[in-house]
């Protein structure tokens, strides 16, 4: 076993690989609440706290903390304002490639007010703007390949409607852009929003036979194959979760579907038995705000996946990872570094695949 440091040793940035991650970005103003209100009653905001938030931007902003020894990119759409500098300024800081950040004149950047109670769930109040006119061809996936970027994340489907629409010939926006990404040579990585969107199962079907790898929690995986995966009390059933996660399988996912949730995680590949991993328990009092725990599970996913890991130690560390994230306020302040992750499941550092 070596520790994380090492992994780069030897290694010119061409070898080093990369992750590109693609979708949305997001300002997220969330406000933490005294109560959830009734209509027309008065609540006090308690604290509050900005960051950038979306599936692209969480994800990538997981791996720079996690030290990821690869490059790192984005590609999106931001509007002309200032919270697109923001987003542009926040990534860039950490030494992430925006280039691939367009500017969209005349229109808002993607921004949402998360309403977070303690200890219960959150609300969200979303405004799409530019994220909301991304659309394939603003993508040159093929640059990222020869630049020599191993993984292309797309997050989250379901949130981008001009990548999600299907068209006359019943493909899709993200269907064109995860093939030219696989033709290019880059593994495709995916994930869902937990939209109640009745063209769910549909839209997201369109794109399941352009991608590698589905990292999506058990609500989204629940709503893309239409199985019920929890009963009427909440409980979990684990043969429904199983049979949504071969689902996705039989719907074109080239070579893995990872479902993760409260309790465990399951990691379905063709031709061999769903790998279990249960989920680390958490002090509900510990819990700043669930906001973004998700992500930093993915983002531990795509880390482990790019350098080669097994299954059981990508697993144990993304769980680790969404534990930390519960602990910070925004969807990204609480990811240490990797060598955190791994002391705490006991692991001194895989070598590299």
């Amino acid at each position: 076993m070596r520790a994380r440091e090492e992994v780069c040793n030897g290694r010119d940035e061409h070898e080093r690989g990369g992750i590109v991650c693609v979708g949305n970005f997001i300002v997220d103003r969330i406000h933490t609440l005294s109560y959830w209100p009734e209509q027309g009653s008065l609540a006090h905001i308690l604290h509050q706290d900005m960051g950038v938030g979306g599936g692209a931007a969480n994800v990538i902003t997981d791996l720079a903390s996690l030290g990821f020894p690869g490059r790192l990119a984005v590609a999106g759409a931001l509007g002309d304002d200032r919270d697109g500098d923001y987003v542009r300024d926040r990534h860039a800081a950490l030494g992430i490639d925006v280039e691939g950040l367009r500017t969209l004149p005349g229109h808002a950047t993607a921004h949402t007010h998360v309403m977070n109670v303690p200890g219960q769930s959150r609300t969200f109040f979303y405004h799409g703007g530019s994220n909301d006119l991304l659309t394939d061809s603003a993508i040159d996936a093929k640059a990222y390949a020869e630049s020599g970027h191993k993984i292309f994340y797309l997050g989250y489907l379901m949130l981008l409607p001009a990548l999600d629409r299907k068209d006359e010939r019943g493909s899709s926006g993200a269907a064109r852009l995860l093939k030219a990404a696989r033709d290019a040579g880059l593994t495709t990585c995916v994930d869902f929003v937990s939209s109640e969107d009745p063209a769910f199962a549909e839209q997201v079907a369109v794109a399941l036979p352009q991608c590698d790898y589905v990292i999506v929690n058990e609500t989204e995986a629940g709503r893309a194959t239409g199985i019920a995966v929890r009963d009427k009390t909440g409980a979990l059933l684990m043969s429904a979760l199983e049979t949504a996660g071969q689902k996705l399988l039989d719907g074109g996912v080239a070579r893995g579907v990872v479902i993760h949730a409260p309790e465990l995680s399951i990691w379905f590949t063709p031709g061999t038995a769903p790998v279990k991993t249960p989920a680390y328990p958490v002090d509900p009092s510990a819990i700043v705000s669930p906001v973004g725990a998700g992500d930093a599970f993915c983002a531990a996913v795509l880390y482990g996946l790019h350098e080669g890991w097994p299954i059981d130690t990508i697993s144990a560390v993304a769980h680790r990872a969404a534990v930390h994230c519960l602990g910070g306020a925004t969807a990204t302040d609480g990811i240490p570094d990797m060598s955190v992750l791994l002391a705490e499941i006991g692991d001194s550092g895989p070598a590299a695949g």
